[in-house]
């Protein structure tokens, strides 16, 4: 495809197995090509259809594909149109690999993990004129919309909460003469909901097996480096990842500070009483992701022309942040032992808690408390009392 054939909108195809890398590949092309008609798809089968069914204008596939793989769907492409344009993903980088695919004629033969910055240069030479940029208006808002009816409508799709972490500054200072150094990285975004989660639910996807990843720093240690950097860079291709409103960032920093003092308090009460301070940190970092999420699709609601003050910002909080976090959890497929853990914070219901759901049940009442309100009557509450910690240990864990 050249310059000169370029369509005015081009339809894409986009095959792949692993959902996060789907949906970095898809941010990556909407970031070249914003008006791009997308298909997206996990199996070559599925693939097969659609090519059967549809003309595209590109091709992307991974090699690995289920049912039939990427190869092939490369093989029957080249028989029917030899210039269509068909980037070929995959893990193999060894030379008899390249050998078996080159006659193909693949546009490109990326390996992973990607190298972002090769991967967008490769996609507005194939789908942009030189010197052009696509510029996309925000769609406005269905005629009659309320906001309780949009934010329903959100709730099952919304893509999770804005950033807390400027994450390219935060890649930045991970990157040494070796490489991505992960302690370092970790040092950066552990404070960020958002990257946490996704990690998480990346490091829990399809193409990984094992003990559940319920850390950030297990994320960080099974995702291969390449993938996590790739992962967190392509957070910020996101729409409204930043948020504009000042109303709506001051209730965002709210929740960020909740979260990172309820985890601060978790992770020293879980050291103190010796359980798994890691865990109790990761839950009370999450358990604001559902307010955060909906704080983002308030921006959403606003840009698209609709109304927003600080009452109708509280009462969507108060209406919807729970199904939010919620729905989100179990959609991105976070582990159950972790999503109880969260659900600990918010209730202890039945006779029987594990100890670290009492760690992130207290932490998480020391961080609502002012600065004005004591410990006293936390000290003497059933969750102190079953943990056995008193007013002096409370007073340390905040002082620390």
């Amino acid at each position: 495809m050249t310059a000169v054939d370029l369509p005015a909108v081009p339809r894409v195809l986009i095959a792949e197995a692993d959902p996060w890398s789907r949906d970095l590949l898809k941010q990556v092309l909407l970031n070249v090509r914003c008006d791009a008609r997308l298909d997206v798809c996990a199996d070559g089968q599925h693939a097969a259809t659609l090519l059967g069914e549809k003309t595209y204008d590109l091709i992307l596939a991974d090699w690995e594909l289920p049912g039939v793989d990427g190869l092939s769907l490369l093989r029957s492409v080249r028989q029917k149109r030899r210039s269509l344009p068909f980037i070929l993903l995959s893990s193999r980088n060894d030379s008899a690999s390249v050998r078996e695919a080159l006659p193909l004629a693949p546009t490109a033969y990326l390996t992973r993990p990607l190298n972002m910055e090769s991967l967008t240069q490769r996609l507005q030479d194939l789908l942009l004129n030189e010197g052009e940029s696509v510029y996309c208006e925000i769609p406005p808002l269905a005629p009659g919309m309320t906001l309780p009816a949009f934010l329903e409508r959100r709730r099952e799709v919304c893509d999770g909460a804005p950033l807390r972490v400027d994450v390219k500054t935060a890649v930045q200072r991970s990157l040494g003469p070796e490489g991505l150094d992960l302690k370092q990285l970790e040092d950066q975004v552990h404070s960020d909901p958002q990257i946490t989660a996704v990690l998480i639910a990346a490091a829990n996807s399809a193409g990984y097996h094992g003990t559940p990843v319920q850390t950030l720093s297990e994320a960080l240690h099974k995702l291969v480096p390449g993938q996590s950097m790739n992962l967190i860079l392509g957070l910020a291709l996101k729409h409204n990842v930043v948020l504009g409103d000042p109303g709506l960032v001051a209730y965002a920093e709210r929740h960020w500070q909740l979260s990172q003092d309820s985890a601060d308090y978790a992770r020293r009460l879980a050291r103190m009483l010796e359980l798994d301070h890691q865990r109790c940190y990761s839950a009370c970092i999450l358990h604001r992701l559902g307010d955060l999420a909906l704080l983002r699709c308030l921006e959403d609601w606003r840009q698209g022309g609709g109304a927003l003050d600080d009452e109708a910002i509280g009462e969507s909080l108060d209406a919807f942040g729970a199904a939010y976090g919620s729905a989100l959890r179990t959609r991105w497929r976070l582990p159950l032992e972790l999503r109880q853990l969260i659900a600990g914070i918010y209730s202890l219901e039945g006779g029987v808690y594990s100890r670290e759901a009492l760690v992130v049940n207290l932490a998480a009442q020391m961080a609502r408390l002012t600065e004005h309100e004591g410990l006293e009557e936390l000290a003497g509450s059933k969750t102190a009392r079953l943990l056995k910690v008193g007013l002096s240990e409370l007073t340390r864990v905040r002082k620390t």
